[in-house]
């Protein structure tokens, strides 16, 4: 794993761990063509680890059977083998390989597995911040963005409609709301 030495003002060195309770894993996708579908994964954990050098880190593993998207029928068929093949591939992974300072924010560079395919993915990450925390020691704060394409992961699925388009798009929009706690 390569990573950059970066410096989260206020991060100080060791593993900071995602706290999935005031944390969110959600996504966009386009549906029917004018519209979005919102979704959320339930169960997912990770960390961020900063070394002494102010070198960091990330690790995150995603529940795919664990999505929400508010459609029980839907989130059935997202888990079967026409989009997910959530018996055969039950976890999604993050592993990144760069983190380097852009302006104001940073730029996470790391390899995504989804459906047991893995390709390079850019987050753009915003740090929120440090805060002592509510007596169980500080916590961190993280939003993050990436665009993929669900075909690039080995999900082809294709629905065309009868006028044109897909009912569900191809580019998919990851949006990360992370808090994270520093270990002891």
């Amino acid at each position: 794993m390569t990573t950059a030495t970066t410096t989260f003002p206020g991060l100080t060195a060791g593993t900071w761990a995602i706290d999935p309770v005031h944390s969110n894993v959600g996504f966009t996708v386009r549906h029917l063509v004018v519209s979005k579908v919102r979704g959320s994964f339930e169960n997912f954990s990770g960390a961020i680890t900063v070394a002494e050098d102010g070198t960091a880190s990330v690790n995150a593993e995603i529940d795919v059977k664990s999505i929400n998207t508010k459609n029980a029928d839907r989130d059935a068929h997202i888990r079967s083998a026409d989009f997910f093949d959530a018996e055969q591939f039950p976890v999604a992974t993050f592993t990144s390989t760069d983190v380097r300072a852009d302006g104001d924010d940073y730029i996470v560079t790391g390899d995504f597995t989804l459906h047991g395919v893995t390709r390079p993915v850019d987050l753009k990450l915003e740090f929120n911040g440090v805060n002592p925390g509510m007596g169980q020691g500080p916590v961190a704060g993280f939003e993050a963005t990436t665009v993929i394409n669900r075909k690039d992961f080995g999900i082809s699925i294709e629905m065309p409609l009868e006028g044109g388009g897909a009912v569900v798009g191809d580019k998919i929009t990851i949006t990360l709301e992370i808090e994270a706690g520093l270990q002891a």
